[in-house]
């Protein structure tokens, strides 16, 4: 019986073991085969090595100053990538201790880690190491809800994690690793994160900004430091303390950093804000074209988008930054007088216009608004649309002290908009061509057309110097050749007048004999009229356009006072083939486009020609000169203690250096202009409503002495305090032989005109020209 027993308690234990060590096979074996399956893509495709090699990101494209500074990104994800080599100790430091302490002595997958991952499936509850996370982020994205698929997709998550572990280094892994995260708050990746919450590039991050940072790892919406100070100084300060666990930073040293409050420095980056905004919108337009004709090598069309373009523009950082402070500082002081001005004016901002023409042009506006464009979306009728915009509504509306919350019809912000000065600024280097600052408006969130680029507007007495180049090449004139500023007419037929035309100075006085540097400085419609008179003004048309001007100009004598449309881009650019010996060189923006590896895939090739000889465009340059000495442009020179303009910027000018430049006012002072030009840095601004309609009552402060002039003169203080950029004092070169009398005077400098010291800027048509108001205005 006994014997019996033993028997049979051995059979049932050899037995059971065979059952336990087949199913312990089968169940090694299920595994083996269900991990082979996986990594065979049966359960769905598995990353190739090319895909390993190469894995796929949605990259920003980043557009780059030439001094080197980001200065925005096109992209669907803000993503920027990084190489370890800039990422600062202390980050990768904090992530290994807080993400996975045994990252360095694994490859791939965690073993200790890898029971508890089985248990937890489904919650991911922290076991995963950097690497499958990585795995995860890359190529399969979030876990599923359902065990049976959240087993498939950890087992490809662990195939791909050793896969990568055989590819990369460590250091690669993690910098892969940073390239891939969501920081929320519009900052995909490491580098963007650092720029949107501490405005800084990440190898300048300190140990508690790094902690922050690698603290919203776990979980970016719920630490988001934005939107949760508290959950994020908390969460930094668990990475702190599992840096000082990891021995990777001292118990004292964190104590401190845990009292340190959190301070951000939160800059979004968006297509919408930031600097040179204009410009970027102008370089993201050109790049659509760009792609069609500069092809990747397979044919595909490069993605603005997401393929990690480089893009290195001419533009300088700082010259922009200062460029935008011009605008502001002097626009929004001129917009007060503005409001002043329009109180008493029941059809504010407009003036001397119809009932039936403010009607156009409100109805006009609202047919280009978005509002209108998503109601017509939605299959409202015209008069369901134009009803909703007597509806008060809550909105947010621009002003210079900031955004404001209010409650108006969209009517009514229509013609709150309306009121608001525009101007246009673009600076660039004459020999080169390499645009430097481009400020298109005021606003750009608010006020999205650009008036450098985009916007041609009338310019005045800017344009007489064309008509001067035209005489002085046609008609072998120099600026001390005298003429006579008297009445003049062009009678009807000829040069295809239509009827008698006798233009008047603005101030309704003649001179009688006078230099022609005397007649442009003090900017004499007589003489101008009298000039293109002789050449024709077929002549003036086509040396203005070998200038680089695109507009069509009208073959008429008028435009010999600026009766013609040009953008702020092509007045700069033909300014500066005077102040470069007569060759026009074409605006430059790009300098080179690079791929995401780095390889230069675009370097643009400079356009010029020749248009005049040097000793034109010298004695050109010249007669300019006069303008800022004693003409429209004097007040360059003053101490800022007579005109309250140069008060407006917070500086008096006192330049002494040698300046050209001339003043612009065009029709009812809707437009305001100043061209200056240094030997190295041409600079064009422009000023005025969107609507010419709207515009100041007078031309005290319409005119371009005082709407544009102090922008530029604010400007070049800036410009010229910074010392690293090099602006030029020195004299403009002139030709070795000039063939050309400037010298009128016996001088180099022109110093003489007969010139009261009033501003004598003309006009487009005729309208006298007030004194200078001299009401100071505070910043």
């Amino acid at each position: 019986m006994t014997q019996t027993k033993k028997n049979t308690t051995v059979k049932d234990i050899k037995y059971y073991s065979r059952k336990f060590w087949r199913l312990f096979f089968y169940t090694i074996g299920g595994i083996f085969l269900f991990f082979l399956f996986a990594s065979w893509g049966l359960f769905g495709a598995m990353p190739s090595f090319e895909d390993l090699e190469n894995p796929e990101s949605n990259l920003a494209t980043e557009v780059i100053s030439s001094d080197g500074v980001t200065l925005g990104k096109f992209y669907n994800e803000n993503r920027t990538a990084i190489k370890y080599q800039d990422l600062p100790k202390s980050l990768v430091d904090a992530l290994v201790s807080t993400e996975d302490e045994r990252f360095y002595q694994h490859s791939g997958i965690d073993a200790r880690r890898t029971f508890g991952a089985a248990i937890k499936l489904g919650k991911d509850g922290g076991a995963s190491t950097i690497t499958q996370q990585l795995a995860k982020n890359l190529f399969h994205g979030e876990g599923s809800k359902f065990l049976l698929f959240r087993m498939i997709q950890k087992a490809k998550e662990w195939i791909i994690a050793v896969r990568l572990e055989r590819q990369y280094t460590k250091s690669e892994i993690i910098a892969l690793y940073f390239n891939q995260i969501d920081f929320v708050n519009g900052a995909v990746g490491i580098r963007s994160a650092s720029k949107v919450y501490f405005n800084k590039e990440p190898r300048d991050l300190t140990i508690e900004q790094s902690a922050t940072l690698v603290g919203m790892l776990t979980n970016p919406s719920r630490f988001n430091p934005k939107r949760f100070p508290e959950r994020a100084i908390e969460r930094r300060n668990i990475v702190l303390k599992q840096m000082v666990r990891n021995n990777k930073l001292e118990e004292s040293a964190k104590v401190l950093l845990q009292k340190k409050p959190l301070v951000l420095d939160f800059h979004p980056e968006s297509h919408q804000e930031g600097t040179a905004t204009y410009f970027r919108e102008y370089l993201r337009d050109y790049m659509k074209n760009w792609v069609k004709e500069n092809k990747k090598p397979d044919g595909e069309e490069y993605d603005v988008y997401s393929d990690g373009l480089k893009i290195y523009t001419t533009i300088d950082s700082k010259i922009q930054e200062y460029a935008e402070e011009a605008v502001k500082a002097h626009m929004e002081n001129l917009q007060k007088e503005f409001w002043a001005q329009q109180k008493n004016n029941k059809n504010a901002p407009f003036v001397n216009i119809t009932k039936a023409e403010t009607d156009k042009i409100i109805n006009q506006a609202m047919k280009n608004s978005e509002r209108w464009r998503v109601l017509k979306a939605d299959d409202k009728s015209d008069e369901e649309i134009i009803a909703s915009f007597s509806k008060k509504t809550k909105m947010t509306v621009f002003t210079w002290k900031g955004e404001k919350d209010t409650v108006m019809t969209p009517l009514d912000s229509i013609r709150y908009y309306k009121h608001f000065l525009q101007s246009g600024l673009m600076s660039m280097e004459p020999q080169t061509g390499h645009v430097k600052a481009w400020v298109g408006g005021i606003n750009y969130k608010y006020f999205q057309y650009d008036h450098v680029g985009q916007g041609a507007r009338q310019v005045g007495s800017t344009f007489k110097p064309f008509v001067y180049a035209t005489a002085i090449e046609q008609l072998g004139m120099s600026p001390c050749d005298t003429i006579i500023d008297g009445p003049f007419m062009i009678r009807k037929g000829r040069h295809h007048v239509t009827e008698n035309w006798e233009p008047r100075n603005s101030d309704h006085k003649y001179r009688g004999m006078v230099r022609l540097n005397q007649a442009l400085a003090l900017s004499i419609n007589t003489v101008s009229a009298k000039l293109i008179d002789k050449t024709g003004p077929e002549a003036v048309v086509e040396l203005t356009h070998k200038l680089g001007v695109k507009t069509e100009i009208p073959v008429q004598p008028a435009i010999a006072l600026g009766a013609v449309d040009i953008t702020v881009h092509d007045m700069v650019a033909a300014y500066s083939t005077f102040a470069n010996q007569g060759v026009y060189v074409k605006p430059q923006f790009i300098s080179r486009i690079e791929d995401k590896n780095g390889n230069i895939i675009y370097e643009p090739v400079p356009e010029n020609h020749d248009v005049l000889n040097k000793d034109i465009a010298f004695a050109v340059v010249k007669l300019l000169e006069g303008v800022t000495e004693h003409g429209s442009g004097q007040r360059l020179r003053t101490d800022g203690g007579g005109s309250g303009d140069n008060r407006w910027t917070g500086y008096p000018y006192q330049f002494k250096n040698p300046i050209a430049g001339k003043t612009g006012t065009t029709q009812n002072q809707s437009d305001g202009w100043f061209i200056g030009m240094v030997p190295n840095l041409v600079t064009g601004v422009w000023v005025g409503c969107e609507d010419r309609s709207a515009r100041f009552n007078s031309i005290t402060y319409g005119q371009g002495a005082t709407a544009a002039l102090p922008v530029w003169g604010y400007f070049m203080k800036k410009c010229y305090a910074d010392k690293s950029l090099q602006i030029s004092t020195s004299e403009f070169e002139g030709p070795e032989n000039m063939t050309i009398n400037v010298d009128c005077i016996g001088k180099s400098r022109y110093s003489n005109g007969g010139s009261s010291g009033k501003s004598n800027d003309s006009t487009a048509v005729d309208q006298p020209e007030e004194e200078q108001n001299t009401e100071e205005f505070e910043l």
